[in-house]
């Protein structure tokens, strides 16, 4: 099956959220759960992530990225999308989520339309409340990675979204840190974390279409 087409676009703009219901099947067992007053409290630090679709043989597809190893780093190594810290010079988080994405794997800002925010989700590790968006680029992307931040591309096709499974395997990595999680195995890449809880929300959003 190929999903393709402005209407599938149109679609996910109006389709309703599952938010932490659909969070809640890729989050690790041991993860509190917070109020918004309750992070605030925390004085997180806000940033935005940026699910980017593009059509790639005739099929539309969005990139996620392995970030590089860093001590300093909470999310060493681990696969994310786009995105990052909000800047003061941004207008709003949807601005941050561009202005990421640009920087981090080189399409022009220009380029890049939002379709819709997905809900925000505090990652408690990092201290991280993060605002996921939706977009498009109708221009087929030529990555060019920052490399003190990303070491690779994975073009993901949104189709294999459909068949996410809501009873998802568990699995012990290295990157988290000797703790069992729930995983998106795709093709040998373990994505986990708040990576895959938005995943989740999206794989739901996608399965009403």
């Amino acid at each position: 099956m190929k999903i393709i087409g402005r209407d599938l676009l149109d679609k996910i703009k109006k389709a309703d959220l599952d938010g932490e219901k659909a969070h809640s099947i890729y989050s690790p067992p041991y993860r509190d759960l917070f109020t918004y007053e309750q992070i605030l409290e925390k004085n997180p630090r806000f940033a935005a992530t940026n699910i980017v679709f593009y059509l790639k043989n005739n099929e539309w597809h969005f990139p996620l990225i392995v970030r590089t190893t860093n001590k300093k780093d909470k999310h060493s190594g681990q696969i994310s999308f786009p995105g990052g810290s909000r800047d003061e010079s941004d207008l709003n988080f949807a601005n941050t989520a561009i202005r990421e994405t640009s920087e981090e794997i080189g399409i022009p800002e220009y380029y890049i339309k939002i379709i819709r925010a997905l809900t925000p989700i505090y990652i408690p590790p990092s201290n991280f409340y993060v605002h996921p968006f939706i977009s498009y680029t109708k221009r087929n992307p030529d990555f060019i990675l920052e490399k003190n931040e990303v070491v690779e591309i994975i073009e993901f096709p949104i189709t294999s979204l459909l068949n996410l499974d809501n009873q998802p395997q568990f699995k012990t990595l290295e990157s988290s840190r000797g703790k069992e999680v729930p995983v998106i195995d795709f093709q040998g890449y373990h994505i986990w974390g708040a990576t895959s809880m938005i995943l989740s929300e999206l794989s739901q959003l996608l399965k009403k279409m």
